[in-house]
């Protein structure tokens, strides 16, 4: 067992002043007066003994009490000079430590409620990771987009949650960033970087949706083209018509019949490019939704019967399941041109035997097939301008519901589940 210095020190005095008594009494016992003269001497000797002892010990006392002070991060305690040089230029140093580990601190903790404050209130989605890569927590926008108030996804990694969008990040590195589409619609800038944590390196996600701001873009990009196209092909076509009219009328029918065909078959293009023009720009022209309470229910009934008519050619079943009374705030108008189109859409991925089911409920309105499903890189662009999977088609028919629904403010997604069903799906 190791013997501590104050243990070494006290026992070295302790023998050392025995064996000057034992001298002492050896050697001048006879002469008492000189005797009692070197035990005084011995016994003053001791007395200083323990005052320099005493003297050494209390810096080390001073320095234990502040490492105790320091281990409970209590930087409120600073010691009083003692007048005594050594020791006070030792207090001294510690204070102005004391002093500046406290400001230190305050600072670090004004920073840290200023950035935690600053995370809560971002407008992006923020996921931060621990030390092996799995969330450890999400800022309010991260919790209201992926609906996980309930804490679920803590403890997974990105890629172990049930989130599309999150297992697309599974192998993104830090300061890469990437743009996600998901459902065909929903667009998000995603970037990973890393902060120092106690000397370790953590990361963390931003997550930015980007969807309003690119179909502006879009919107405005395609309107200008379909404004001036719509401008020159409708003024070349309406004088080239009246050309045609005019001459088919002038000429007579026994000499010129073959030709009067011929004209007739030139204006009838010009009419089909004329409402082929006015398609596209109906999507630049539609006005703003007129909201009125709608009964939903009624509204997908009448519809279901409606196309259910060209649906049974085909041998495919347009079956309503919505509920009764169910009252959205809606254009009624736009939002009957919305099921038209993805009814038909579902009905042309039909085959005969097949189905196409629509309901609607107070908080949603769903139009499912069991069709052919959507490829996954056709699913990313089905909402891109005027991008069409048929041979002869135009595309307007998505990019004028996803106007309409945009324009109510309804999110919305297309896509093909586990169970095989391809659904477009309106949330309120």
């Amino acid at each position: 067992m190791r013997l501590s210095t104050k243990t070494k020190y006290i026992a070295y005095i302790a023998a050392l002043h025995l064996v000057l008594v034992l001298l002492v009494y050896k050697l001048l016992f006879e002469n008492k007066a000189l005797f009692i003269a070197s035990e005084v001497f011995l016994l003053l000797s001791a007395g200083m003994s323990i005052i320099l002892y005493n003297n050494f010990m209390q810096p080390i006392q001073f320095v234990k009490s502040g490492i105790e002070a320091i281990k409970d991060k209590d930087f409120s305690i600073k010691f009083v000079p003692t007048g005594k040089g050594e020791v006070d230029v030792l207090i001294e140093v510690y204070n102005m430590m004391i002093d500046q580990l406290r400001e230190e601190r305050i600072k670090l903790n004004e920073q840290h409620f200023f950035l935690e404050k600053l995370i809560e209130a971002s407008p992006i989605s923020i996921i931060i990771l621990d030390y092996d890569d799995r969330i450890e927590s999400l800022n309010s926008k991260a919790k209201s987009q992926f609906g996980q108030d309930n804490g679920s996804l803590m403890g997974k990694k990105p890629e172990e949650t049930d989130l599309p969008l999150l297992a697309e990040l599974a192998g993104l590195l830090d300061g890469e960033s990437r743009l996600i589409k998901t459902n065909g619609i929903a667009t998000f800038k995603a970037q990973r970087s890393h902060f120092m944590d106690r000397g370790f390196r953590r990361s963390f996600l931003m997550i930015e949706e980007l969807t309003n701001e690119i179909l502006e873009s879009e919107k405005n990009a395609y309107g200008k083209v379909i404004r001036m196209m719509a401008h020159e092909v409708n003024n070349t076509l309406g004088a080239t018509d009246s050309i045609l009219q005019t001459t088919t009328h002038l000429l007579p029918d026994s000499d010129y019949g073959d030709i009067k065909d011929a004209l007739q078959v030139a204006s009838e293009r010009n009419q089909q490019l004329t409402r082929f023009m006015r398609n596209f720009a109906d999507v630049v022209r539609l006005p703003a939704p007129v909201h009125e309470r709608t009964d939903m229910g009624a509204l997908t009934r009448d519809v279901a019967v409606f196309m259910q008519n060209a649906a049974s050619i085909r041998n495919i079943k347009v079956i309503n399941e919505s509920q009764e009374n169910v009252f959205w705030q809606v254009d009624k108008g736009q939002m009957e041109q919305v099921l038209i189109n993805v009814i038909k859409n579902a009905v042309e991925a039909c085959e005969s035997g097949q189905e196409v089911r629509v309901s609607a409920t107070n908080e949603r309105l769903a139009v499912r097939n069991n069709g052919k499903p959507i490829d996954p890189d056709v699913g990313t662009q089905l909402f891109n301008p005027f991008f069409s999977t048929k041979r002869d088609g135009q595309g307007i028919g998505l990019t004028l519901t996803r106007e309409i629904l945009g324009n109510h403010g309804f999110d919305f997604a297309l896509e093909t589940g586990p169970d095989g069903w391809t659904e477009f799906r309106i949330n309120k």
